[in-house]
């Protein structure tokens, strides 16, 4: 039987950290489906257009992955795929008590289905999409945030 998880997301952008995770959780799993979110709670940096873009062209050449968009709650979106877990990184405590938070919420609403928290690699843990999102309106060299290969377009959202 096939593995999948759900790695969601509103990678705004996609960065180096984020790959890190995809590719430590494509060690645990069969399949990852990047689920990129639209959080209606933020005004996007990039569109939805333009992220999906990064994404694939990041994960080009990895078996195993997936990009779709979704609207509304990550248990609903794992349960119309029939997915039971879910993966997310954390880069420090911070991140951890967010995300232990959410997957609290998430066991109550939809307990068959279990997050797997990753810490990032320490090599990853400064980087984070707001601080690549103020690299790019400041004219900055992003190329140590982002996975090889990705050129990060202007803001357009």
């Amino acid at each position: 039987m096939k593995t999948v998880a759900l790695f969601p997301g509103s990678f705004d952008p996609f960065t180096a950290g984020h790959l890190n995770i995809l590719k430590r959780a494509l060690t645990m799993f069969d399949e990852v489906v990047i689920a990129v979110g639209v959080n209606q709670d933020k005004r996007g940096f990039y569109n939805m257009d333009t992220r999906m873009r990064i994404i694939n062209q990041a994960v080009a050449g990895l078996d195993g992955v997936r990009v779709v968009k979704y609207d509304g709650l990550t248990v609903d979106i794992c349960r119309s795929m029939g997915i039971h877990h879910i993966v997310r990184g954390v880069r420090n405590m911070i991140d951890f008590e967010t995300e232990r938070s959410i997957a609290d919420a998430n066991r109550r609403l939809a307990p068959e289905i279990e997050t797997i928290i990753i810490p990032t690699a320490q090599e990853f843990a400064h980087i984070s999409s707001s601080a690549v999102r103020d690299i790019l309106k400041h004219h900055g060299d992003t190329s140590l945030f982002v996975p090889a290969g990705v050129v990060l377009p202007e803001y357009d959202a």
